[in-house]
């Protein structure tokens, strides 16, 4: 069984990085600069940024479904071209305790585990065994924020 973790498309996001800080707060956005890392996880690049890097904190849809389980919360992106992770985990799941949401064809949760740092490959696998999973939704746990999507490859 293999797996892939695409980080989100840019090109939603690209328009916003010319915008000033005005237009950003009138969108619900507001500009950051990286003060600390591993912090500031960009769901576009799927690394945590360095130190003195902008990023925007904007608020995702990540689980658009008309069922109970519809989700959005606070993300950071940064401009960067997407990323995409065949068979491993990316550099942001290594550092952090993560919620695996394990959702069926009709987006209803079909099994969910907690997988400490070094665990998220491990798990992500264990969650395929089952085949009413179609794709896993992985989450920081601790902040609750969306991390990445992950399908069947």
């Amino acid at each position: 069984m293999t797996y892939r973790i695409t980080g989100l498309d840019p090109a939603p996001y690209n328009p916003l990085f010319g915008l000033t800080d005005r237009e950003l707060a009138e969108r619900g956005v507001v500009r950051m600069t990286v003060t600390k890392k591993p912090s500031f996880p960009c769901r576009v690049s799927l690394v945590d940024r360095n130190i003195g890097e902008q990023v925007l904190l904007l608020n995702h849809i990540s689980h658009d479904v008309a069922n109970a389980y519809r989700a959005s919360h606070a993300i950071f992106v940064a401009d960067a071209e997407q990323a995409e992770f065949v068979d491993r985990v990316p550099p942001v799941f290594e550092t952090r305790v993560l919620s695996l949401r394990a959702f069926d064809s009709d987006g209803m949760m079909a099994d969910a585990v907690l997988a400490q740092p070094g665990q998220a490959d491990a798990a992500i696998r264990k969650l395929f065994d089952n085949p009413e999973v179609e794709t896993i939704h992985a989450h920081n746990a601790v902040r609750s924020c969306f991390s990445a999507k992950i399908e069947r490859h």
